[in-house]
């Protein structure tokens, strides 16, 4: 029997949507520092597949990981969580 692997998990925000099939996401990581016991953010953008071309700037999606679909593309937008409002 094979053990399945578990993929990750992310939220992010998309801020860019101008590639085909792609579009970069914006992830926000707060961590607790280890001496001054302030929250830090870091941000990190990574580039998402976006098959329907649904997600749009601003736009917060539930990504999991898959296998490399390009060079750079190895995330996959599995839902949209929020949908900004245009006008």
């Amino acid at each position: 029997m094979r053990n399945k692997k578990i993929n990750k998990v992310l939220v992010g925000t998309v801020i860019s949507d101008k590639m085909s099939k792609v579009a970069t996401v914006q992830i926000e990581m707060r961590k607790k520092h280890p001496i001054y016991k302030k929250f830090v953010t870091s941000n990190k953008k990574v580039k998402a597949r976006n098959l329907e071309n649904k997600a749009a700037i601003g736009d917060k999606v539930k990504m999991i990981e898959t296998r490399h679909t390009s060079k750079d593309v190895f995330w996959k937008i599995t839902e949209i969580l929020e949908k900004v409002q245009k006008g």
